[in-house]
């Protein structure tokens, strides 16, 4: 699996569509939402900035590129030469989707540091480290799904953009306008309940039994996506 890794990395590194789709745009993006914090904070609180921040590197980083590396090491058989080695399914696409998971929690944390350095330390550091854990679980539970129905990495700009713009939205309305109103539905639809919880843990005021059990939506998307990948996922192009 780290011979896989330690391989995929030196992809990343050297692939300049995907080193700024997964390192530079996230980065971008968060960098203006910190430097205007006082207005989005207005618009919304610093835990939607906390919240919106970790969705961008969440879709535009690790799930997007997710999608692209499978698809790609797909049509080029990579996938079915990995197979014909001893190594397991499980540890193959360990291997394929390490570096750019370790990329991403480490950009999250990047991200999380600089705005506690501008704006001020959340209320519960490990709280919010939950929400962006459960994030990217499912996001690459998501990738995994989506990977399934990707035949290229062309085709991947198409199959990956109403998830990213799905999961930005659903963070925004959540971060904006809170779960006052519409509280299921806003909680059972993907990154409702993370972003819920990431707001939590930067603002604080609710108790922290409460906000663990904004944990179980988003692992149920885990287990849904993990299924689908199950049956659609293909190892092989589709002839």
């Amino acid at each position: 699996m780290l011979s896989i890794a330690r391989s995929e990395l030196v992809q990343i590194f050297r692939n300049r569509l995907v080193l700024v789709t997964s390192l530079v745009m996230p980065a971008a993006v968060s960098a203006v939402f910190i430097y205007q914090h006082e207005g989005f904070a207005a618009l919304g609180s610093l835990g939607y900035i906390a919240a919106i921040t970790m969705f961008t590197v969440g879709a535009f980083g690790l799930y997007t590129t997710t999608v692209t590396t499978l698809a790609s090491r797909r049509q080029n058989l990579f996938l079915k030469r990995l197979r014909s080695t001893a190594a397991s399914d499980t540890g193959i696409l360990s291997g394929l989707l390490l570096p750019i998971t370790v990329i991403s929690l480490v950009q999250v944390a990047a991200i999380m540091t600089a705005l506690a350095v501008v704006t001020g330390e959340p209320d519960n550091v490990l709280l919010l480290a939950a929400a962006a854990l459960s994030t990217v679980i499912m996001m690459l539970g998501l990738g995994l799904a989506t990977a399934g129905v990707t035949n290229s990495p062309e085709h991947a700009q198409v199959t990956t953009l109403p998830v990213c713009l799905g999961v930005i939205a659903v963070a925004s309305w959540v971060g904006i306008t809170g779960t006052g109103e519409f509280t299921l539905l806003k909680r059972l639809l993907p990154g409702g309940s993370a972003t819920e919880l990431a707001v939590n843990a930067w603002n604080g005021g609710v108790p922290v039994t409460d906000s663990l059990i904004l944990l179980a939506p988003t692992l149920g998307w885990v287990v849904v996506a993990v299924a689908l990948a199950s049956r659609i996922f293909r190892w092989e192009p589709r002839r």
